[in-house]
């Protein structure tokens, strides 16, 4: 793997930088300055999308008959790389990087001639119906019943941290179509409308004080055949392949991003007059392990992205990146605290919301360093908790 930019590279990577700085307002570039997660509000992300979309670039990873632009696996890192770095907003996932890549690969003509181009357009805004309060990384187990009525499938039970449900229309989501034998061999996929009679979300508060999750009741809410993706009681086959997509890497471009702002909170004076922490040789250490790990993090994504671009799933390697890239974010986050020193514990939602004008205290960048500490903590548990994953790494990869 070459992983030096050739010319053509160099020259796609000066296209995409003179298109960001002519399309990337105050407003959005503050949107993601001032996010917490990695979900941005819908209404700065889908402004965004819009904006990209026009060009071609709202999916990197899409092939051209699809709507995507049919990039090199370099050029999708370039183009990830060069929105970090210009503070652009991150787009809503659910879509665009999981639900959009298995529709291709399991839908049939019609929902693709369907649903892609509303993905692409931001039209349909998707959550995803995975966890519930039985069943997290313990996916098996799930117990959202939905029996065959006619020429519907009638759903009855619950799913749980369903981000951003409150704002979706779409819901892609797993339920259980049969009791009897493996547990895995009695789920099917199907994709719902939100409007649909009998669905009711309830939000879930975070401890960073953020309405990003959700609890969402299905109570007979009927849902049409035609929307299963893939075959009935096979929508295990289907979720595996959009959790590869959901943990297989695209995070080295932020996580450099968050490096850089931490070197530069810890190289500010601080306002007692005392020595800057960046100082400090000990602090200086525990930044140089972080560099060292996130450069083996991008070599590994550069992977990933390598296997992408020859068609190839990321198999049991996105589990790696899931948890390094996630790991690796806590660290930074818990340095970032230390950073930041005792305006950490100031609590100011209001004053780090998109578009607010409202005065707060300390450095601008710490508005929301222990709301990101709070809610990256959870990074180590969505999409397959760690523990899961090492013990995927340890039977597929290192055959233990």
């Amino acid at each position: 793997m070459d992983l030096e930019l050739a010319p053509a590279d160099l020259t796609f990577r000066d296209e995409v930088r003179a298109f960001l700085d002519a399309n990337l307002t105050d407003e959005l570039r503050q949107a993601a300055r001032r996010a917490t997660s990695v979900f941005i509000d819908k209404a700065y992300s889908l402004p965004w999308q819009k904006i990209l979309h026009a060009r071609g670039w709202a999916a990197p990873s899409w092939p051209k008959e699809y709507g995507g632009p049919g990039w090199t696996d370099a050029q999708r890192y370039i183009f990830a790389a060069e929105c970090a770095r210009a503070g652009a907003p991150g787009l809503a996932p659910m879509g665009l990087r999981m639900v959009g890549p298995v529709l291709m690969r399991y839908g049939s003509p019609e929902q693709k001639a369907h649903y892609l181009p509303r993905i692409l357009s931001g039209e349909d805004y998707w959550c995803q119906g995975y966890s519930e309060p039985g069943a997290g990384s313990d996916l098996a187990s799930l117990q959202l019943a939905a029996t065959v009525d006619g020429s519907d499938y009638v759903l009855s039970g619950s799913k749980i941290w369903t981000t951003h449900a409150h704002v979706a229309n779409r819901m892609f989501c797993l339920v259980r179509t049969r009791r009897e034998g493996k547990p895995q061999a009695g789920i099917t996929f199907l994709l719902l409308d939100m409007a649909s009679p009998g669905v009711t979300v309830r939000p879930i508060v975070t401890l960073a004080g953020d309405h990003e999750v959700n609890q969402v009741f299905f109570d007979q809410v009927r849902v049409p055949i035609a929307n299963r993706l893939g075959d009935e009681n096979d929508g295990w086959t289907v979720a595996k392949a959009l959790l590869e997509f959901e943990r297989g890497g695209g995070g080295a471009p932020g996580l450099r991003v968050a490096l850089e702002r931490l070197i530069a909170m810890a190289g500010a004076a601080p306002a007692d007059g005392g020595g800057r922490l960046l100082d400090d040789p000990g602090f200086r250490i525990k930044l140089a392990k972080l560099a060292i790990s996130l450069d083996a993090v991008e070599t590994t994504e550069l992977r990933v992205l390598a296997a992408l671009g020859a068609g190839q799933s990321p198999g049991p390697i996105s589990s790696v990146m899931k948890i390094q890239t996630t790991e690796l974010m806590q660290k930074i986050d818990e340095l970032a605290l230390d950073a930041l020193g005792p305006y950490a514990a100031a609590h100011q939602p209001a004053a780090r919301a998109p578009g607010a004008n409202l005065p707060f205290v300390g450095p601008e960048e710490g508005l929301t360093t222990t709301a990101r500490y709070l809610n990256d903590r959870a990074g180590s548990i969505y999409g397959g908790t760690n523990e899961i994953q090492r013990d995927i790494v340890a039977r597929l990869i290192l055959g233990l």
